[in-house]
């Protein structure tokens, strides 16, 4: 069954606060991840627009934003779209949802979207890529990551406040096999271990994928 946006949205306007007092300055004990945003800034900066997809608290986009990467971050919950505008009020960052982008065909230079697909089911995941590769213009750039495994875990309690989640894993093979699908090329994948007392200790994948040039 698809997960309600309505139900996710909802989780995250009341912990937004939190959240961005737990997430905002995570890149700082990321190395991994910083050293791809860096790659990625390289392929798109002076291309054109870049969107951070499920942009949380905006720090993402802030650190796109620093190599020069002219970068907007868009999130479905309200409430994470005003702590990101509060922490970075010179960016914009606008509520959007994923499976249904209020963007133009072939609009942004690259896409990035980290960890942005944990609340999907498999059938949503396959339509909020082909969503990004509809809004991508040709010799965009994509990235994403996921949780590696098979499971899914009901979560009714997150950063001291009770909601109705569920946190949902992929498979490389099956990530892969959706953005594949969806008309992607030079699709290419790290994994990596979590960091210890650093983040929730998942393997994790980081999908890397262009749309063709023409």
């Amino acid at each position: 069954m698809a997960q309600d946006p309505a139900r996710v949205r909802a989780a995250y306007d009341v912990v937004a606060p939190n959240y961005a007092g737990r997430f905002a300055s995570e890149l700082d004990g990321k190395p991994f991840e910083r050293e791809r945003l860096d790659e990625f800034a390289a392929d798109v900066r002076g291309e054109g627009r870049v969107c951070d997809l499920g942009c949380g608290p905006g720090h993402v986009a802030a650190y796109l934003a620093q190599r020069d990467v002219d970068v907007f971050g868009a999130d479905l919950s309200s409430g994470q779209v005003e702590q990101a505008r509060r922490l970075f009020p010179d960016l914009e960052f606008r509520v959007s949802d994923m499976l249904a982008l209020d963007l133009a065909d072939a609009s942004l230079a690259g896409i990035t979207a980290l960890y942005s697909i944990v609340h999907f089911t498999p059938d949503q995941v396959e339509r909020a890529i082909a969503e990004m590769h509809r809004v991508l213009a040709p010799g965009g750039r994509l990235m994403l990551s996921f949780h590696i495994g098979t499971e899914s875990i009901a979560v009714d309690e997150f950063l001291d406040h009770r909601v109705s989640i569920d946190f949902m894993f992929f498979s490389v093979e099956q990530v892969i096999g959706c953005v594949r699908a969806a008309g992607f090329q030079d699709v290419t994948v790290e994994q990596r271990g979590p960091y210890p007392d650093v983040e929730a200790q998942t393997q994790r994948a980081y999908v890397r994928a262009g749309k063709a040039a023409s």
